[in-house]
């Protein structure tokens, strides 16, 4: 028979994938725990039916000694060959023995004997049995022969050494078999019960909630952007309902995450389709702009080219649209930059007017700053805007009360700048979340993505930014340091001086 081919590769990429998970479940959590708790319980009951099968057999025997002590009392009392055999045959019947002897001292005299077995399989001597020995002679007894007979030794009466008596034990034997029998039936009785009463305590204890929560982890794996999917918790206060609290707080914050990831992936797509179009249309404004600067009017010429700047700083906002994201933003393009100028080029973009909010600068003088002019202009008019629009809630606005302030100092080789108003700041909750997209505009008009962005450029830099606590309204506070000097770049030119 010839090999067949071996399938090619692309064969195998046709092929659908076959999911890979847990097989066929054969037996269920609640049948697992049926079959353990009889298995348990019946262990336990074989546990207990060792001692009470020896003791049984010893407990037997006894009753026959005690038989037997009686009619050794009756024999040795009666002259010698007094007792009719008629009536001896009478009393080894009821001690249920072939024959009755007692040693006194150095004489071993028999009571009575009748119908002797040929010889003896075992020997009993029940002055010295211990709980061992004891436990394995009754299972011997069990496996004996119906046609074996044993020499059983007690003590004896009337300061005898010892009684001794010879029997079939076969009556010994099917006792211990009815015996077995009633505690093999009493067992699985027993067993029965327990094994239902346990199944349904742990049942409802146990399986009912974890098949509640299998299901609910199943059904939230189908869907796990549905909040209603999200498990209900119960009132428990032991380790389910713990994992019942955990595995809500879990899936909630995964559905919340998904909502978040899916919202950033259709913002992305929505921009991705505009941007193309919004990027022509504000290159065609660009070159229509220029036009302006050949207008001989004064107050053209003033405001041509910070209409130019602001086009051309569009056009690149819009060509890098689409870098949060999916990657990070270019690193700063870093420089000794006027920190003055920066902050006026933001009033001017917001167009404040004196008479709606007030706006209030303190910055040292000559203050500059080691950072990318663009991007710091883009961190404190995200800032400032963020102010704003706080304050443009409370109108209509008074200039003094509604104030934005920019301060700027420098610290050593660090440079602060802090981004206040005195607008009514944000909730305890909305501070949770400043810096995650969408989740710090608590404040009407706010956007969510100012912040973030803001903090993704400050901490290109280096810095840091956060919000200063026990302050009027919000007051962002972020550092740009120095870069350090690079000594081995600054060698060769020492060296050349």
């Amino acid at each position: 028979m010839a090999a067949s081919p071996a399938p090619s590769p692309e064969t195998e990429k046709e092929q659908p994938q076959r999911p890979v998970g847990p097989g066929p479940v054969r037996l269920g959590l609640s049948g697992k725990l049926l079959l353990l708790t009889v298995l348990f319980v019946m262990l336990a009951e074989v546990l207990i039916y060792v001692p009470s099968i020896a003791t049984f057999r010893l407990n037997w025997l006894n009753d026959r000694l005690a038989a037997a002590h009686t009619a050794a009392l009756v024999l040795d009392a009666a002259p010698s060959g007094m007792v009719p055999e008629s009536l001896a045959r009478q009393i080894l019947a009821s001690v249920g023995a072939h024959g009755v002897a007692m040693k006194m001292g150095h004489q071993r005299r028999l009571l009575a004997v009748s119908d002797m077995p040929p010889h003896v399989n075992h020997e009993i001597d029940m002055r010295d049995m211990p709980w061992h020995r004891a436990i394995a002679d009754a299972f011997v007894t069990l496996l004996c022969s119906d046609d074996d007979a044993m020499r059983v030794v007690g003590p004896a009466p009337m300061g005898g050494d010892f009684l001794e008596i010879v029997m079939d034990e076969k009556p010994l034997r099917q006792a211990m078999i009815r015996f077995s029998t009633n505690i093999l039936l009493l067992s699985l009785l027993i067993s029965g019960i327990t094994a239902m009463l346990v199944y349904l305590a742990l049942h409802y204890l146990l399986v009912r909630p974890m098949r509640r929560i299998t299901a609910n982890m199943m059904a939230f794996r189908a869907d796990p952007e549905n909040s209603s999917r999200i498990i209900s918790v119960s009132k428990r206060r032991d380790e389910i309902g713990l994992a019942e609290t955990e595995l809500a707080s879990m899936q909630a914050d995964l559905s919340s995450m998904l909502q978040q990831k899916s919202r950033l992936a259709a913002l992305g797509l929505a921009v991705s389709k505009i941007n193309h179009d919004l990027r022509n249309l504000l290159t065609s404004a660009s070159l229509f702009s220029e036009g302006l600067t050949m207008v001989p009017d004064p107050r053209v010429q003033r405001f041509a080219p910070k209409l130019m700047r602001a086009l051309e700083r569009a056009i690149a906002f819009c060509e890098s649209t689409l870098s949060y994201g999916r990657a990070q933003e270019p690193p700063p393009d870093r420089e000794e930059t006027a920190l003055e100028p920066i902050v006026a080029e933001v009033r001017d973009t917001l167009e404040l007017a004196d008479d709606r909010i007030g706006w209030i600068t303190a910055i040292e003088r000559d203050l500059m700053v080691d950072a990318d002019p663009d991007q710091l202009l883009r961190i404190l008019l995200n800032l400032a805007r963020n102010a704003v629009q706080a304050l443009e809630t409370r109108a209509p606005n008074d200039p003094s009360r509604d104030q934005v302030r920019i301060t700027g100092r420098r610290e050593g080789a660090v440079v602060v700048v802090e981004v206040s108003d005195t607008g009514p700041g944000f909730p305890a909750k909305a501070r949770e979340h400043l810096f995650k997209p969408f989740q710090s505009s608590a404040r009407t008009g706010g956007t969510g993505l100012g912040l973030v962005i803001a903090g993704e450029l400050v901490r290109a830099h280096g810095g840091e930014i956060g919000l200063v606590e026990g302050t009027i309204g919000a007051t962002f506070q972020f550092t740009i340091p120095d870069r350090a000097v690079d000594l081995e770049a600054h060698r060769p030119a020492r060296a050349r001086a």
